[in-house]
């Protein structure tokens, strides 16, 4: 069996070989890999590598050296033969063998001649498993010889005729180069009128007198021999007819002139090749080259034309021109009739040229060598080619087949060897031999044969790295005999290949048509046959290409502005990238306007010879890219304001890497409008989910143009990102192109699981649901499972729909479970979840506390204590206990049937509390209850405390009646709240005299029983503040305060009874009779009404009169206010209940002062309809005024002033 591995593929289908890819393909030979290892351990026959070419001339003043080199294991012995017999090299001293090798070196620089070893060489190289032989190598020495000694007379020719100066150089080995010189070495000009011809000659189609010159030198070039040789000098002379009669007259006879029609325009005539037709015949593969040359006036053109056919396009050439026709590489269908057609203006002539290609052989198959295991079988085929037909002839290690040593394994078949069964001793080195007349092919193939188990040849852990979408190749090189199966696996042994198409070439090779990042990843290469086994790693990383996000752009700048060319480049960031920028195709100009950072080019002081093409190249070891814009120098013109605005949108939004649980995502800044961009905000889409509806996914910086996102399983994505700078958010851009990821099962379970009942005899289990994004895929459900917690009971499960809540019923009261709620889906489950704690139903409590007892701490506090109830009988979570307590019903109150109770509620189990804001001297009943979930529990039996007295509110209400010259009347009500027995009243007043100072304070007792008041005694026209409160045992209360004036009789004289106050009567009378007085008044009035329209103006302007200021500046430090708590006096101030004077209080009509309207000011006083002015100044009057609300802003009063309010401004 004959096994050989040709260079076709083969392409695997994954699903037709789901786990391995396999080669295993009967072929006819089996190649012997190069490899330098392999070939250290192989048995193999010889092979030539090398040797000298058939026809080898060499150069005689240099050694002959005669290459042949081979290679075989173990290594060949060389030897060689002459003209056909043996050559000894060890009798020629001149002649040495490099060693280890077969090459002869002739030493004949030092002496001998080349000539002396011409002759055809043959060399043979042999070693235990057989000889190869080499070609017939033809040894040539080169030849130059010189011209041959001539003489050459003058040429003289009329005008117009034709010429043909003969070269005929000496024959040469190689032949010589031919060109035409002049004595300065300078090459003839040529034209279609005068060129050089195949053979070497100097045509002319007709001369002209500037040909004329005296040095037409003809020259060989020998190459091989680095020689030039040179012809003799030809003279040529070009005349006249009337010259030319000249010069015949002086030396010949009549009949010998020339006529004029001489030199008159004729057609044309080929000077070469003669006649009308010709033959040429060229071998199969050299160049056919046609010739034709024609004289005539006008200088003729020459025309090509193939008879029958057309001129092969691509191989068809013309020289010299047009006078040479050359056909390259020409084959047996170039045969056929030419013609050149020589045309001018006097007509046409034509000549045919028969070309007949014959061919030296030429392989149609060569014999390959042949690697066999022992009974195998084999073939070796020797198939050739020629015009004429070659004939074959087989040769066994150098020995014609038919005189060599007989193998019954082989039988020869015209140009095919059959081996059947082969042995050991059957490994030889075959020879085919094709010739024909013109040429012959000898080929080596050696059969061996061998049994070897695989090898395989790759290095082990080979990595390649290809960028994604190209093709991947994997290198499996093998060797073995017989010749292995291959197979290929990914990953572990046995895991699968379920890629599209994967191509397995018989060579071992795979090829990934086009490579994705999936394909990634170690490929494992497996090669069997009957003596063993081998197997080999290899390694595939697949990289991202790399691409120009931002390519640079078009731009029209202005002579001596800046440019800046921006070329954004991503690649796979395991690679290094290089970004080099050109000008015009080559490198940037070396000066420093240019200047290339990260990202940009940036020429400043454009200059117009800065124009061009400006490309962007970016290259990686593994690919390359790149981008080019054209830049535009203009005349500088003015330039408009920049406009600054929110970015435009990105745009070229690209996915890549894309895997199960993320993806990158890139795109391209739109333009930053002059406001540089500061982030990126990526959105996304669930179409499957919410279609329509945007989520925020992420924010990157403003420098970035990639995000690498994390995905949920199971949704469909599709992203948009918007830029944002210093202005404001740019609109969306387009949709990226839809991702969807593939479904998991959940990755997490739901959250807030609680166990609380809603009966006594259930439990109802609710948690949050997992939301579409968190479901990772189709039939989100939840395994619902349950057990008691002091029990030995097994888990209860129930799967449910995508709901919040299951009810389990029939269970006991309030009973602690352990409960669990597990997501799952159609791929599967989540992790297993957390257990968490509930309970079943609550009942009511069924126990109230006891011990209820009160200890009453002062008159508006108690404390209650009680035992707390035993846990069981709680039936539910213990939220805390509950008290009501309620006032008993006065005997007035009893017939109502509603009593208000208040409630208070003590967290947890707490069994005492607090009872604040009792009322004092009052008589309370209360009650405990226990709290759970469900409820309050029985009530204990109620418990009564009182409570003892207490200090009083203050007096309901104050009032000032009846005011005399030195009297004044109180009148007020009891205290709202005695909260206790009223043991007295306590009334303190003191004068404030015309400044606002305070007088001594008078402290007087009154019974409780009294509502009213008269004190007498008092001083005439004097302000009096007022200080009142009641007390009960347990002290005194809060005061209540107010303020009023007695009055004086219309003559302004007091009453004898005053006392001390008719001195001062009396001497306000007799001053009041006095000018100086009336005078001063007079003044003091004029003044008043000057202030009061100066009043009236600032008041319309929204002045402000404060009176408060003054008062407390005349305050007296030695009269002092009693303080509310104590009964002391302490500082008098304006607080609240304190204020002397206030402005902007007021009196109301009805005399009565209530405690927090007390504050009254002098400001108020007389605006009542009594209010009046006597003629003495004195003011008269009932002390009245209307109580108003007080400004909201300010100390400024609400209303207009009067001229009372502005007398009072100046007491």
């Amino acid at each position: 069996m004959q096994l050989k591995i040709m260079p076709k593929k083969k392409r695997l289908p994954a699903g037709r070989v789901p786990l391995i890819l396999f080669l295993c393909q009967m072929i006819s030979a089996l190649e012997v890999p190069l490899d330098p290892k392999l070939l250290e351990d192989l048995v193999q026959p010889p092979t030539i590598t090398q040797q000298s070419p058939k026809d080898y001339i060499v150069d005689p003043r240099e050694n002959i050296v005669i290459q042949c080199e081979a290679k075989g294991k173990p290594p060949p012995s060389f030897s060689w033969t002459r003209n056909g017999t043996h050559f000894d090299i060890d009798k020629d001293p001149l002649v040495t063998m490099r060693p280890g090798s077969g090459t002869l070196v002739i030493n004949i620089m030092s002496e001998g001649k080349a000539e002396t070893y011409e002759g055809i060489y043959q060399c043979t190289a042999r070693n235990e498993r057989g000889a190869a032989i080499s070609n017939n190598i033809v040894i040539r020495p080169s030849r130059s010889p010189l011209w041959t000694k001539e003489k050459l007379e003058p040429i003289t020719l009329q005008n117009g005729q034709p010429l043909v100066l003969p070269c005929r150089p000496p024959v040469g080995l190689p032949p010589a180069i031919i060109f035409w010189m002049d004595n300065s070495f300078q090459r003839l000009p040529q034209s279609e009128r005068v060129s050089q011809g195949l053979n070497g000659d100097l045509y002319f189609s007709n001369v002209l007198p500037e040909d004329t010159r005296e040095d037409y030198i003809c020259y060989a070039r020998f190459n091989h021999t680095q020689t030039i040789q040179q012809k003799q000098p030809i003279s040529l002379k070009v005349i006249s007819v009337d010259e030319l009669n000249d010069t015949i007259a002086a030396n010949l006879s009549d009949t010998e002139f020339y006529g004029a029609k001489s030199s008159r325009e004729r057609p044309p005539t080929f000077l070469t090749p003669e006649g009308n037709a010709s033959h040429k015949e060229e071998l199969r593969g050299n160049v056919l080259s046609l010739e034709c040359i024609a004289e005539g006036l006008p200088t003729p053109i020459i025309y090509w034309i193939k008879e029958d056919g057309i001129l092969p396009t691509n191989r068809t050439f013309y020289r010299n021109f047009k006078k040479t026709l050359q056909i390259i590489q020409v084959s047996e269908s170039d045969s056929g009739n030419y013609q050149c057609i020589a045309k001018n203006a006097l007509g046409a002539i034509h000549h045919t040229i028969s070309v007949t290609v014959k061919a030296a052989p030429y392989w149609i198959m060569a014999p390959r060598n042949l690697v066999l295991s022992p009974g195998e079988d084999g073939t070796l085929i020797c198939r050739a080619y020629g015009n004429p037909k070659p004939r074959i002839s087989w040769l066994t290690n150098g020995v014609p087949i038919e005189i060599a040593p007989d193998d019954p394994s082989r039988r020869i078949d015209g140009d095919t060897i059959i081996f059947s069964n082969v042995q050991e001793r059957s490994s030889a080195v075959y020879q085919c031999n094709a010739s024909n007349e013109y040429g012959y092919l000898l080929a080596n193939a050696f059969v061996n044969v061998l049994a070897e188990p695989p090898r395989i040849l790759t290095s082990e852990n080979t990595l390649y790295q290809v960028i994604a979408n190209r093709p991947a190749f994997l290198d499996c090189a093998f060797f073995g005999s017989p010749l292995p199966t291959i197979e290929w696996f990914k990953g572990a042994k046995g895991s699968a290949l379920h890629e599209d198409i994967y191509v397995l070439h018989e060579n071992g090779t795979l090829e990934i048509p086009v490579a994705q990042k999936d394909s990634t990843g170690t490929y494992t290469c497996v090669a069997r046959n009957k003596l063993g086994i081998a197997k080999n790693e290899v390694h595939l990383e697949v990289k991202d290409p790399t691409r120009i996000l931002k390519q640079p752009e078009y731009a029209i700048v202005q002579r001596g502005s800046t440019v800046s060319f921006e070329c954004k480049v991503k690649h796979d960031h395991t690679l290094i990238a290089t970004v080099t920028w050109l000008k015009d195709n080559g490198a940037l100009p070396n000066d420093e306007r240019f200047t290339v950072d990260k990202d940009h080019l940036v020429v400043t002081d454009v200059r117009d010879d800065d124009g061009g093409t400006y490309t962007c190249a970016a290259n990686t070891t593994l690919d390359d890219v790149s981008a080019s814009a054209e830049l535009s120098v203009v005349a500088p013109t003015p330039t408009p304001a920049p406009i600054y605005d929110v970015p435009n949108p990105p745009f070229d939004l690209e996915l890549t890497n894309q895997l199960d649980k993320s993806v990158q995502l890139s795109w391209t800044p739109g333009d930053d409008n002059n406001s540089p961009i500061t982030k990126f905000v990526i959105e996304y889409e669930d179409a499957m989910h919410e279609a329509g509806l945007w989520h925020h996914q992420a924010e990157v910086s403003g420098t970035q143009t990639t995000a690498q996102l994390k995905l949920s399983p199971y949704v469909n994505y599709s992203f948009r990102v918007m830029a944002e700078n210093s202005i404001g958010r740019s609109l969306p851009s387009e949709g990226s192109e839809q991702y969807l990821t593939k479904a998991a099962e959940p990755d997490k379970n739901p959250t807030a699981v609680e166990g609380l009942g809603s009966e006594p005899d259930n439990l109802v289990i609710t948690w949050k649901p997992l939301n579409g994004f968190e479901s990772n895929g189709p039939g989100l459900q939840y395994r619902v499972s349950w057990r008691q917690r002091d029990g030995d009971d097994e888990w209860t499960s129930v799967v449910v729909a995508n709901v919040s809540k299951y009810i389990v019923s029939g269970t006991p009261t309030f009973v602690p479970y352990l409960i669990k709620v597990q997501a799952l889906n159609d791929v599967g489950f989540a992790p297993e979840p957390a257990v968490v704690m509930g309970h079943s139903g609550e009942d009511l409590p069924m126990v109230a506390p006891g011990n209820v007892h009160v200890n009453v701490l002062n008159s508006t506090l108690a404390e209650v204590q009680w035992d707390s109830v035993p846990l069981k009988s709680i039936r539910g979570h213990l939220q805390g206990y509950r008290i009501y307590y309620w006032k008993a019903q006065s005997p007035s109150q009893r017939n109502r049937r509603h009593v208000e109770k208040k409630i208070l509620t003590f967290q947890g189990s707490k069994t005492h509390g607090m009872l604040p804001g009792l009322e004092p001297f009052s008589h309370y009943s209360l009650n405990v209850r226990v709290v759970n979930g469900k409820g309050e529990g029985p009530a204990s039996p109620d418990r009564a405390f009182s409570t003892p007295e207490g200090v009083p509110s203050a007096p309901s209400s104050l009032k000032i009646v009846n005011p005399t010259l030195d009297s004044l009347t109180l009148e007020w009500d009891p205290p709202s709240h005695p909260n206790g027995v009223l043991t007295e009243y306590t009334l303190k007043y003191q004068p404030i005299n015309s400044t606002h100072e305070l007088g001594p304070l008078i402290d007087l007792k009154i019974p409780a029983n009294k509502t009213r008041w008269t004190l007498k005694n008092l001083n005439f026209s004097t302000r009096y503040k007022f200080y009142f409160y009641a007390q009960t045992s347990a002290g005194s209360g809060s005061q209540i305060t107010e303020e009023a004036i007695t009055t004086m009789d219309e003559a302004g004289i007091l009453p004898p009874d005053v006392g001390a106050g008719k001195a001062m009567a009396s001497r306000q009378v007799d001053i009041a009779t006095q000018g100086w007085f009336i005078g001063l008044m007079c003044a003091v009035a004029l003044l008043i009404l000057i202030l009061l329209i100066v009043c009236f103006i600032r008041r319309n302007k929204g002045g402000k009169y404060p009176v408060k200021e003054k008062e407390d500046a005349h305050a007296d430090p030695e009269i002092q206010p009693m303080k509310e708590d104590d009964g002391t006096f302490g500082e008098y101030s304006d607080a609240e209940d304190h204020k002397p004077l206030k402005k902007g209080s007021r009196t109301p009509s009805d005399r009565t002062v209530k405690k927090e309207d007390s504050d009254d000011s002098l400001v108020d006083y007389g605006e009542g309809v009594n209010g009046q002015f006597n003629e003495d100044g004195s003011f008269i009057g009932q002390y009245s005024g209307k109580k108003e609300k007080e400004p909201v802003e300010g100390n400024e009063s609400s209303e207009a002033p009067s001229p009372v309010n502005a007398m009072n401004s100046f007491v």
